[in-house]
Order: C-alpha cells, then structure tokens, then sequence
C-alpha cells in the first residue's frame, strides 16, 4: 500500500505561483515513477506531468509546457508541482498519483499506469 498525501494548493492570481508537495509512504519511494493529474469542475481528470523513479525524466502536457516543473525528492519520499505563470484555466484539483512501475512506457498520461492515488489539492487562479 502506498499513501499520498498533497499539500501547497490555494487562491492565488493570475501570474502568479504555487507550488504543489505530495508525501507518500508506504513503500519504497524510488520503487515508482510519479505524476500529477487535474480535474476542473464539470471536466475530465486530466494529465499534468509525471517523472520516472529517478527523475531523469520528465513529461508534461501541452498547455503547461514551460510554466509547470515536475520534481522529486527521494530521500525526503515528496514529488514536487511548481506551477509559475498560473491561468485562470489552470483552477482545478489536483491529484498526485504512484505509478505501478518505475517508469513510464508512454508519456504517463494513462491513469491505468499508476495504482495510488492521493485525495487531491484545490487550486484557485483568480483573474
């Protein structure tokens, strides 16, 4: 079993920064590869990012290219979201998920890859 707990979210403006921490335990932390998912209200969950157990890669959608950076700390067992140049459309819960594996096989963005799931962080980007 492995238990994830997110933490970081909030109100914050338009330009502005947040940064998301998601603590798991559980199981070996650098057994799994990690991401970050979101769900607006009335909309989909949806990928974020994600990274391989090792942190030497990383994916990201399209929309948050260039503004989001997924990272981990293994020795402190967290995975990190900094989210820079926050968007009205970027409002959402997010949710950090444990891969099954420690690697990715695609881009991570199949929420069957991963088999934990923490409770989620509201995210409010008010224009």
């Amino acid at each position: 079993q492995v238990q994830l707990v997110e933490s970081g979210g909030g109100l914050v403006q338009a330009g502005g920064s947040l940064r998301l921490s998601c603590a798991a335990s559980g199981r070996t932390f650098n057994d799994y590869a990690m991401g970050w998912f979101r769900q607006a209200p009335g909309k989909e969950r949806e990928f974020v990012a994600a990274i391989n157990w090792s942190g030497s890669s990383t994916y990201y959608r399209d929309s948050v290219k260039g503004r989001f950076t997924i990272s981990r700390d293994n020795a402190k067992n967290t995975v990190y979201l900094q989210m820079n140049s926050l968007k009205s459309e970027d409002t959402a819960v997010y949710y950090c998920a444990a891969g099954r594996r420690g690697y990715f096989s695609g881009g991570g963005d199949y929420p069957g890859e991963y088999g934990y799931w923490g409770q989620g962080t509201q995210v409010t980007v008010s224009s």
